[in-house]
């Protein structure tokens, strides 16, 4: 490729709307990039977290023991673990008040955890509309960037007497690299954003079955807490 057909020199001698264009596109492609790097480490790490979290739950330990540990933790907890505190919490303060039906303290676990659930969905979906944005936006621009480029080429040759390939080229070359930057940014998006979406929502489905699983547990613990009350209250009376 010659000097004067080279990208460097292509760009340079774009118009002044063709050359925002192209640094808008690149503007898109970099935050398209840091969030593709970001969510890639986010939801391995969460993924990671429910792995290990899941099998201290099924471990057999005890449920109090398993809260207090997790409850302690000095960086926080998200994902799997923020919905097991939520449940069993509230699962404590509705047990500890009486005259509470069993019913109405799984019932209130089941709200709280659903609460905890979506806060980390929305948790994990957070940039996640950047990727979808990006992937539709970043072709038109790219386009609008060809259609004036190629504008002001055809402006220019109406100008001249006789048009020849070599004054025609520059303009519509420059005018398409537009259209390649726009794709550049819009392909890894696009495939970013449906893989994402893909784990995302593989990660809620594991995190409301975890929560199904727990509720049918607290509810065992619920009917033979309460069946213990009513033991011991027979034999008082007795």
């Amino acid at each position: 490729m010659t000097t004067e057909m080279s990208f460097t020199h292509l760009i340079l001698g774009a118009s002044t709307v063709v050359q925002l264009v192209m640094l808008s596109l690149l503007l898109i492609s970099l935050a398209s990039w840091t969030v593709i790097f970001k969510k890639r480490i986010g939801l391995t790490q969460a993924r990671k977290a429910a792995d290990d979290f899941e099998d201290d739950f099924w471990s057999g330990m005890d449920l109090a023991s398993l809260y207090t540990r997790t409850s302690r933790r000095e960086e926080g907890t998200a994902g799997m673990e923020a919905i097991f505190l939520a449940g069993f919490q509230e699962f404590l303060r509705l047990r500890s008040q009486p005259s509470v039906d069993p019913e109405s303290v799984v019932t209130g676990s089941q709200r709280a955890m659903r609460a905890a659930l979506s806060r980390e969905t929305d948790e994990l979906e957070l940039h996640l509309p950047v990727l979808a944005t990006a992937a539709s936006v970043s072709p038109y621009i790219g386009l609008f960037g060809t259609v004036w480029g190629i504008m002001n080429a055809f402006m220019a040759l109406g100008t001249v007497k006789q048009a020849t390939l070599q004054q025609v080229a520059p303009g519509i070359a420059e005018a398409l690299i537009a259209t390649a930057i726009g794709l550049f940014a819009a392909i890894p998006a696009v495939v970013a954003y449906n893989r994402y979406s893909n784990e995302v929502d593989r990660l809620v489905n594991r995190f409301d079955t975890f929560a199904e699983e727990f509720s049918n547990i607290l509810q065992r613990q619920a009917h033979s807490l309460k069946a213990a009350k009513a033991q011991a209250e027979s034999h008082g009376q007795a």
